[in-house]
């Protein structure tokens, strides 16, 4: 089962198992790999999850045979997210090859080695609808926001892919930053825009730092 237009995205979050068969992990990254899947590693700091995998493919099987290789070989999936990649109603009018780069990216991003993941959705509230607000509005708040971001350019990466209908929230966002600090601050900085500051609302963050799988491991 392929996608149509795209990349699925899958992120899973792991701890190690007393059955942990660490060769097993990695022949199960390197038949995804060999699937014409992107697969990268972090390590993992807090109570979280210990590692973290995140695969982009345009095969659904080749992600699932991932997911099931890993856990076959010993690591507990605590949590993952699905989403696939995207391209914006708010990018109208951005060069082709932008938006092919938004369908098919290539992760990570050289020198760039802190890692975030979180979920967000735009709220929908008496007060405060997203869904309800016209377009041009919206587009407004969605350049604002652009304009916050592009002031971080060479620290930070984001790769933003869609998952309404698909997980718990309506995008997943992955920031690739040069340090922890970072990825603080441009999360702070961003969340006074008003598309975040008024709409924004937000799940758990998942931080640590790329590392390859033998040694994260």
């Amino acid at each position: 089962m392929r996608m149509e237009a795209g990349l699925c995205v899958l992120h899973l979050f792991c701890s190690p198992t007393p059955s942990l068969d660490r060769e097993a992990v990695v022949a199960a990254v390197k038949a995804a790999e060999a699937a014409d899947c992107q697969v990268i590693t972090a390590a993992m700091l807090g109570h979280k999850g210990d590692v973290a995998l995140m695969a982009l493919c345009a095969d659904l099987r080749t992600l699932r045979s991932l997911q099931s290789g890993v856990q076959q070989a010993g690591l507990r999936v605590i949590d993952s997210y699905v989403s696939i990649t995207e391209v914006s109603e708010y990018a109208k009018g951005m060069p082709a090859e932008m938006l092919q780069a938004r369908l098919h990216p290539q992760i990570p991003p050289p020198g760039l080695e802190a890692f975030c993941f979180y979920p967000m959705s735009k709220r929908r509230e008496a007060h405060a609808n997203w869904f309800a607000t016209p377009y041009d509005e919206r587009n407004a708040m969605m350049h604002e926001h652009g304009a916050s971001g592009r002031k971080f350019a060479g620290r930070v990466a984001q790769l933003v892919t869609g998952s309404t209908g698909l997980d718990d929230f309506e995008w997943g966002v992955t920031l690739f930053a040069a340090s922890l600090d970072v990825v603080k601050e441009v999360v702070y900085t961003m969340r006074f825009d008003k598309g975040s500051a008024l709409y924004g609302e937000f799940g758990r963050f998942y931080v640590g730092y790329l590392a390859p799988l033998d040694d994260v491991l």
